[in-house]
């Protein structure tokens, strides 16, 4: 029997250094720390977090104004979860709150995932960083 999986899209009793070592063991680790990943998440427009049992296994954010414009971020499944629809399963919920909004995502890996999800490659983007990687005031 499959694990069961819980999707969540409140930020309640979230383990937040939990979540910082699961993405770091998964390499999907960016030099975040525990706090900032709290802070991240409790500053996104919707978030959601995949668990079986209280293991988080899956996360998806997205940022937005709440009007026209929205970006998704953060979509990650636990490697040996992959491929049984749980992205998908989160993906779909972050939609469900963006209705009306260009959605917009960066990507370098699963292209074909999210165009099965309706996404279109867009060729032009443009991007920095403002001084150096995850260092400013507003971050522990």
């Amino acid at each position: 029997m499959a694990d069961e999986v819980i999707y969540k899209t409140d930020l309640k009793q979230v383990d937040w250094q939990q979540m910082k070592s699961t993405l770091a063991s998964d390499a999907f680790n960016n030099g975040r720390n525990a706090s900032q990943l709290q802070k991240l998440f409790e500053n996104s427009y919707a978030a959601v977090i995949a668990y079986v049992g209280d293991r988080i296994i899956g996360t998806a954010r997205a940022l937005s104004d709440g009007v026209c414009n929205a970006y998704i971020v953060d979509v990650w499944t636990l490697s040996q979860y992959r491929k049984q629809g749980i992205a998908s399963a989160m993906m779909k919920l972050l939609l469900a709150k963006l209705e009306g909004q260009h959605v917009y995502l960066f990507t370098n890996d699963s292209v074909e995932f999210y165009q099965k999800l309706g996404f279109e490659v867009q060729p032009t983007g443009l991007g920095m960083v403002v001084g150096q990687w995850l260092q400013n005031k507003n971050l522990n």
